[in-house]
């Protein structure tokens, strides 16, 4: 009976079914920490390009620039003709930054901002990532493993689509509650710090910054904190599918390697079995899901009290269908792919060595 078993659920998943909440949870977070300091400069990457194709400048804001006030920096962008009188050098010059793709951001932000740049926004990340899927990896295995029962109770032939399902509802919960951590974390990402030697703006800071225009614009005070969910919409657009498409494609995939194992299944090849799945479960998940992360993006930087409550996600692919076609639809994709592979890959194998440890520890007391 645990052979057959094994052959179909995998050991790890018959031994993390005793685990409570808080043991998913603490290996979940543990997880989520390591992979969003090394995957951070990917996400960066992302974001920048993905900000510059929306309309974010960039040009000439190099170290040595940052002297130029904003606003001067925003009639330079905008009237080429004034850029001899502001005395800085034209945005066509070397030093102007125009990036050209994930190697190219890599290149210039260090080169002007400093390597450190290229981990902007890790404790947004942190602040994020160790909640966001401290919630969503326990209960999407709470939710699995009920819907698995349950269809294999009174109807076994819906047990396929289990995985689909309990991600998609698992990780849309994650993503309503962590929304404005999200919000402030893409800004801080997509905007560069123009003032040399002060500290660039946390996440509190941030997140005041999105809420204070609507404030002085007298709206509601619901109106001025409904802002901090801005493309929640887009986010839920594209983070459902891509749960509902990671799980199902992982589940499969680990599912046949560790049936290959059976009970012989040790950490080693639970973390092997689990990488594998996770880094082609997520990149394709990525790839798919690609034109809805560039809507989520373009959403969350935009500066416009009144565009930021009124545009809706669909207008919003209209827009940059519009303005770049399909290229514009997958601005950011191989940032996104490379970054999504490892990513969910290190998440779920720590979280499932992490729980099999728990689990071992518990069967050996």
């Amino acid at each position: 009976m645990v052979k057959e078993d094994s052959l179909d659920s995998s050991k790890p998943k018959i031994s993390d079914v005793g685990l409570s909440f808080r043991e998913r949870a603490f290996s979940a977070a543990g997880a989520a920490f390591i992979s969003a300091i090394i995957v951070n400069p990917l996400d960066v990457a992302k974001t920048r390009l993905q900000a510059q194709a929306a309309g974010v400048p960039y040009h000439g804001l190099s170290t040595q620039h940052f002297k130029t006030s904003t606003m001067l920096q925003d009639l330079k962008y905008m009237l080429s003709s004034a850029q001899s009188s502001i005395g800085t050098r034209p945005t066509s010059s070397p030093g102007s930054t125009h990036y050209r793709g994930t190697l190219d951001v890599f290149y210039k932000v260090v080169r002007q901002e400093g390597f450190s740049r290229l981990w902007r926004g890790t404790n947004a990340s942190l602040a994020l990532a160790i909640p966001s899927v401290g919630i969503y990896m326990p209960l999407y295995d709470i939710f699995r493993n009920y819907m698995e029962e349950l269809t294999s109770r009174n109807n076994p032939t819906l047990k396929p689509y289990v995985p689909l399902v309990a991600g998609s509802l698992a990780r849309s919960i994650a993503c309503i509650t962590c929304y404005p951590v999200d919000l402030a974390r893409t800004r801080m990402q997509a905007f560069k710090h123009n003032q040399a030697g002060v500290k660039p703006p946390g996440v509190l800071k941030t997140l005041i910054g999105v809420v204070s225009p609507v404030k002085n614009a007298n709206y509601q005070a619901f109106q001025s904190y409904r802002i901090l969910w801005t493309g929640l919409g887009a986010q839920l657009a594209r983070d459902v599918p891509f749960s509902a498409i990671c799980w199902s494609s992982l589940e499969t995939i680990r599912r046949r390697i560790l049936s290959r194992i059976g009970d012989e299944a040790s950490a080693t090849s639970v973390f092997a079995a689990n990488f594998c799945g996770g880094f082609v479960a997520g990149s394709l998940a990525a790839a798919s899901t690609c034109p809805l992360d560039v809507a989520r993006t373009r959403r969350q930087i935009e500066k416009d009290p009144i565009r930021a409550l009124t545009m809706t996600t669909r207008q919003t692919l209209v827009e940059i269908w519009r303005d770049g076609g399909v290229k514009g639809l997958f601005t950011g994709a191989g940032s996104r792919v490379a970054r999504a592979g490892p990513s969910v890959g290190i998440v779920v194998s720590f979280y499932e060595v992490a729980k099999y440890a728990l689990n071992y520890r518990e069967l050996k007391e």
